[in-house]
């Protein structure tokens, strides 16, 4: 049974920092690519940033947020820095496997509240 179990989230003042992290159980994900999402009350899923061999980010939180995978881990991080208020959502990390259309596991979610 594939998990992905997410950690990290909490409160913090805007400016301050979190990093979240995702292990995966279940399969290896060395091949995959990993991501992280977000979703605001009232508002859509959106995504955050994704790692294969190169990464991706939202326009959003480019310049702000670091993900990193750790293969022998089965681990993906997110580290967030300069956080806002508006980063407030609860995020999950998702893996899409080699050859998949779209992420096909997720994770249960962590809340991330961030204080004006």
């Amino acid at each position: 049974q594939v998990q992905l179990v997410e950690s990290g989230g909490g409160l913090v003042q805007a400016g301050g920092s979190l990093r979240l992290s995702c292990v995966a159980s279940g399969r290896t994900f060395s091949r995959a690519v990993m991501g992280w999402f977000r979703q605001a009350p009232g508002k859509e899923r959106e995504f955050v940033s994704k790692i294969n061999r190169i990464t991706y980010y939202a326009d959003s939180v480019k310049g702000r947020f670091t993900i990193s995978r750790d293969n022998a881990k089965n681990t993906v991080y997110l580290q967030m820095t300069s956080l806002k208020p508006e980063d407030t959502a609860v995020y999950y990390c998702a893996a899409q496997e080699v050859g998949a259309q779209k992420f096909d596991y997720w994770g249960q979610g962590t809340q991330v509240t961030v204080s004006s």
